[in-house]
């Protein structure tokens, strides 16, 4: 049995778990060892697990048995990253949420740095740096990361509107519960769950705070993980989209706004319809055309901020439908690729960058190089 504390945490730090066996313990005691010894009664963990099917129910149970502040849901039926992080938001008590998921890790430092900045600001948003961690240990700044520098005190995103563009996943922010309550937000099912829910927060804080520090780990390559699967459900973008495009509409009806959020949406459909990871060939066509189809559906009126280069031929094809010249581009891009990568020597990891909802993972060899050069000149959008 949890013992509840004398008044409620400030922080709830919620790992929802699903298949991670090899990695579920580096999480939590990424976690637990962080936590300052004046301030355990500041941090409540609540983990759920998700029907997984590997040992980590078992590995939860006994993590949590004789801790204290470890709260623990286990779901009978398997319902999703997004579904399962609502699960533990019903638990948790703090006055703050923070999603981190449980492939993941923390650097040492990070929690005590989160409280002082929520006591220091109070904000309803605070935004995380992270970097990405390969399998070989090679560790890699996100090519989102620079538009967090210099953003000093509390801000809204009239004020830093670059904010817009940093990675939109749920686990590099903490959010105020209330101010999450007001919005109405939750997770909605399926794949790519980061996207109705990442933007509203922005769009609707009145006090944005930004901690310019390394906070986060994100692990890269893992098998199973949605960004280096192919699968019909990437699909799910589609849907994810829609709710937040109306989302908007119907609280935040800025035609400026629309815009930039039109133009990140189709870099990101772009990331995902162009990536050999995500994609099996023969659907390839099908979400192109979902792609063209949204973009006459949600076009600004007074049109958009048009990307430069190769990236802004991709908008135009995508507007025109047209995709015998879209893949035409896309093969001699790969083909350029494999053609300069003997003289041009390995990638250098800097500025690198991920699939700005959730991260590419890429692949491996020629693939991997062409789906992360590809990422660059469209400018990266989150799964």
């Amino acid at each position: 049995m949890v013992k509840e504390p004398s008044q409620p945490p400030l922080l709830s730090i919620v790992v929802p778990v699903h298949g991670v066996e090899a990695y579920l313990y580096q999480c939590l005691e990424s976690i637990r060892a962080d936590i300052p010894a004046g301030d355990a009664d500041a941090v409540e963990l609540v983990a759920v697990d998700d029907a997984s099917p590997d040992r980590c129910g078992e590995m939860l149970r006994s993590y949590a048995a004789g801790r204290s502040g470890i709260r623990t849901v286990h779901l009978t039926t398997n319902v999703g990253l997004g579904l399962a992080r609502n699960a533990g938001l019903d638990v948790a008590t703090g006055r703050y949420v923070w999603f981190v998921d449980s492939d993941d890790w923390l650097p040492p430092g990070t929690v005590p740095a989160v409280l002082d900045r929520l006591r220091q600001h109070e904000p309803d948003v605070l935004m995380l740096d992270h970097l990405r961690v390969h399998d070989d240990g090679r560790r890699e700044v996100d090519a989102s990361s620079h538009l967090l520098r210099g953003v000093s005190g509390v801000v809204r995103l009239a004020d830093q509107p670059q904010l817009l563009r940093v990675q939109h996943t749920a686990w590099n922010k903490v959010v105020r519960r209330a101010f999450m309550d007001e919005l109405e937000l939750r997770f909605y099912p399926g794949w790519y769950e980061d996207i109705p829910f990442s933007h509203p927060l922005l769009i609707g804080a009145e006090k944005i705070s930004v901690l310019d520090r390394v906070c986060y780990l994100y692990r890269q390559g893992r098998q199973g993980a949605i960004t280096s699967t192919r699968s019909g459900r990437h699909f799910d973008a589609f849907d994810q989209y829609e709710r937040l495009m109306e989302w908007v509409r119907s609280r935040y009806p800025d035609e400026h706004l629309h815009a930039e959020l039109f133009q990140l949406m189709v870099n990101h459909y772009l990331v995902v319809v162009g990536n050999d990871d995500r994609l099996h060939p023969h659907l390839r066509r099908a979400f192109f055309e979902r792609v063209a189809e949204h973009y006459r559906r949600y076009q600004p009126a007074g049109g958009y901020p048009m990307p430069g280069g190769v990236a802004g031929l991709k908008h135009r094809l995508v507007g025109r439908n047209d995709y015998v010249a879209y893949a035409a581009l896309r093969q001699a891009h790969r083909v350029a690729g494999r053609l300069r990568r003997p003289s041009a020597g390995p990638a250098s990891p800097a500025g690198g960058s991920d699939d700005r909802s959730s991260g590419d993972d890429g692949g491996a060899g020629d693939r991997a190089e062409g789906n992360r050069r590809e990422d660059a000149l469209v400018g990266r959008g989150a799964g």
